[in-house]
């Protein structure tokens, strides 16, 4: 089991409500995505990967093998991928939304509100799920990390289309401004410091598959 690949986070939670407050929170997100700037604050988050609310009803919990489900309560979903530390996602999503928070988890059973924000904290803990498979495509990056990477690479490109129409000269300066314009985006990437071993011992278990996938790739070319 590993919530953590490389610098980034995965929380999935499953918070029961009574299904006669379904259709209330239901309401509550079309409502939301009918008014975008309700989530101005959610979205200026830039720890967060991906978030997602989703409704599970009594009835419609897929069928495994494990036969038919009998349910009492139906369930909201959320799930999403962040930069940073359990307790970090945790007090930004309170202090930035704790209204929007509110209305969110506004049907779930016995939820304590957003702030303040231990009780809060204790009742995402209970209802969470680990992950039992966590994959990251880069782990060494964060979210910022790979817009910054972005950048650079538009600008290298948008110098390399100029280099065979323009002087030795001019190729200088222009590479000085460039140079300049994304001087903020020449960051370092790399693992973050560990807050979990299960970080350093899920590293340490796909060394050998990542080893041998490279070696694969490298055969193919």
């Amino acid at each position: 089991m590993s919530n953590i690949a490389g610098k980034a986070y995965g929380m999935n939670t499953m918070t029961p409500m009574h299904p006669w407050m379904t259709w209330v929170q239901r309401a509550i997100f079309m409502a939301s995505r009918a008014l975008p700037s309700f989530l101005s604050a959610l979205l200026g988050l830039s720890i967060i990967h991906f978030a997602r609310w989703a409704i599970i009803k009594r009835n419609q919990w897929p069928n495994l093998g494990q036969g038919k489900q009998t349910l009492q309560n139906d369930y909201t979903l959320f799930y999403s991928n962040f930069n940073g530390t359990w307790d970090q996602y945790i007090d930004a999503f309170s202090d930035g939304l704790p209204s929007g928070l509110d209305l969110f988890w506004f049907s779930s059973t016995r939820y304590p509100h957003s702030i303040p924000i231990t009780p809060f904290k204790n009742y995402i803990r209970a209802n969470q799920i680990d992950t039992d498979y966590y994959y990251n495509a880069t782990p060494g990056a964060a979210q910022r990390d790979i817009k910054a990477a972005l950048i650079v690479r538009r600008t290298i490109l948008a110098l390399a289309a100029q280099h065979q129409t323009l002087t030795p000269e001019d190729f200088q300066g222009a590479y000085a401004a460039a140079l300049r314009a994304v001087q903020n985006s020449l960051g370092y990437q790399g693992y973050a410091p560990v807050a979990s071993n299960d970080t350093k011992n899920a590293d340490i278990h796909r060394a050998d598959y990542v080893h041998n996938q490279q070696k694969s790739a490298a055969t193919l070319i």
